[in-house]
């Protein structure tokens, strides 16, 4: 306690804008990409990728008839071709936010180290302007 009291005011905040703050920026970045993974279920998606559509699903005739058969067959291949389609397209979309968010993060990352620079910069070149 007593060293946080004897340090300075510049002191104070490069501690702050180089240890604590981008440790926060780290975890929120990591609770946007948590976040997409859960708000998309993509866990859930993978596990159900060939499940059939609203569990739509026909059963095989107790009595052996070559059609019925293949409608059961054709019938159910169709629904899980229609539980396919919509969950592989949510996965993608899935992918895509995470890259996104994953871009935004590290640019909101690297421009955190920059602005000192910028303030530095505005400074000097404000004070040159007005000379």
């Amino acid at each position: 306690m007593a060293n946080i009291i004897k340090q300075n005011t510049f002191s104070k905040y490069l501690l702050w804008h180089f240890i604590e703050a981008p440790k926060s920026i780290l975890k929120g970045w990591g609770n946007y990409l948590r976040f997409g993974l859960n708000y998309f279920s993509v866990g859930l998606l993978f596990k159900t990728l060939f499940s059939p559509w609203r569990n739509y699903r026909w059963f095989y005739p107790k009595a052996f008839d070559i059609g019925k058969y293949a409608e059961v067959a054709f019938s159910n291949l169709i629904s899980r071709v229609l539980g396919f389609l919509p969950r592989s397209i949510l996965i993608v979309v899935s992918i895509v936010f995470e890259v996104l968010i994953l871009f935004a993060g590290f640019f909101v990352f690297i421009i955190w180290f920059i602005l000192p620079v910028f303030l530095i910069l505005g400074i000097y070149h404000g004070i040159r302007l007005s000379i």
